[in-house]
């Protein structure tokens, strides 16, 4: 298990009262676990308190993973698994046949999902309705993890997508927790794919209030 826990501060773009919950799945080898270390890492940098840790099983290339974040405007004592999500990312769309994805999930909350398909493509649309307007999007994350980086790894560019769909975390900090987690020009691929993910949701949220 790894934490990270940082003093509080005021303000922020997504003012937090209480605890945001993140729940990411994926399958080995797609960095879901350095999505969550990450997403802390961005918390830590504008005061909050965070906390990163996975799920414990196989992380074989393939496998079903979890991951966990926590921020929170005052210290974090809980240290279990999280059984009810403010946010899921779900990184491999091929999983919602495979576990029940939604368990959990709080009636308001966030639903962030890598895929080029149609939500009713995936056979989630029921779910999806039912969260309010603007909290289930899918983003091509792979896709544009492949455009910059090369690989299919769409962790950093859903990243960039969940600060444009919760407003929790600067844009700036998510920048920040990758260059620091992939030095160099990787980190700099990684950063243009999180960019393209952020303006990606930012134009479907203006399209849906135009």
């Amino acid at each position: 298990m790894s934490a990270q826990d940082a003093p509080a501060a005021p303000g922020g773009p997504g003012e937090l009262s209480g605890m945001f919950q993140v729940r990411i799945h994926g399958r080995g080898g797609q960095g879901v676990v350095t999505a969550a270390e990450m997403l802390s890492v961005a918390a830590f940098m504008e005061g909050r308190h965070a906390q990163a840790f996975p799920s414990f099983g196989s992380e074989r290339t393939g496998a079903p993973v979890v991951a966990f974040c926590r921020i929170a405007s005052k210290e974090i004592r809980l240290r279990e698994p999280i059984l009810d999500p403010n946010c899921l990312i779900v990184q491999d769309a091929t999983l919602f046949k495979a576990i029940d994805v939604f368990s959990g999930l709080k009636p308001g909350g966030y639903l962030l999902v890598n895929t080029n398909k149609s939500f009713e493509e995936v056979h989630i649309a029921q779910q999806a309705g039912a969260l309010p307007p603007g909290h289930a999007v899918i983003v091509p994350a792979t896709e544009l993890a492949m455009k910059h980086v090369g690989r299919p790894v769409p962790n950093a560019a859903l990243l960039g997508a969940f600060a444009a769909l919760t407003e929790l975390v600067h844009f700036d900090s998510v920048k920040r927790a990758i260059e620091e987690t992939f030095p160099g020009r990787i980190g700099a691929a990684n950063v243009a794919a999180a960019q393209e993910a952020f303006d990606f949701v930012t134009a479907l949220e203006r399209a849906a209030h135009a």
